[in-house]
């Protein structure tokens, strides 16, 4: 399967369980992997037959910045129901990193990955 793929789009949020989450805010990060076939829009040259990464950065963004979320598990489903009703795709992978979760140690980030298809 082709995949569209947008990595590490960064976002300021207030997303999470404690107040100082939902008062402060903290970074989150977004990754896609879109399955859609390309082999039309690779062979035309044509944006038609595939879909608009900036379109597709602006409805990400417009949820991220959105609504709060208690769980990144409940904005990483937001992400995919929409990005699925939205474009004409096959099916969406959605990472959701956050890493500077409220944990007392070292780590990089915490995050969910989520797939979800139109069959679903």
């Amino acid at each position: 399967m082709d995949k569209i793929i947008i990595k590490n789009m960064a976002f300021y949020g207030y997303h999470g369980v404690l107040s100082e989450e939902t008062i402060l805010g903290q970074k989150f990060f977004v990754d896609l992997e879109i399955n859609k076939s390309l082999k039309e829009a690779g062979l035309t040259d044509d944006l038609t037959k595939s879909v608009s990464y900036a379109e597709i950065y602006e409805r990400v963004e417009n949820i991220a910045r959105g609504k709060n979320y208690k769980l990144i598990e409940a904005l990483a489903e937001a992400v995919a129901e929409d990005i699925l009703n939205y474009f004409d795709i096959e099916g969406i992978k959605v990472r959701i990193k956050k890493p500077e979760a409220p944990i007392p140690g070292h780590f990089d980030y915490v995050g969910v990955e989520i797939e979800r298809s139109k069959n679903d």
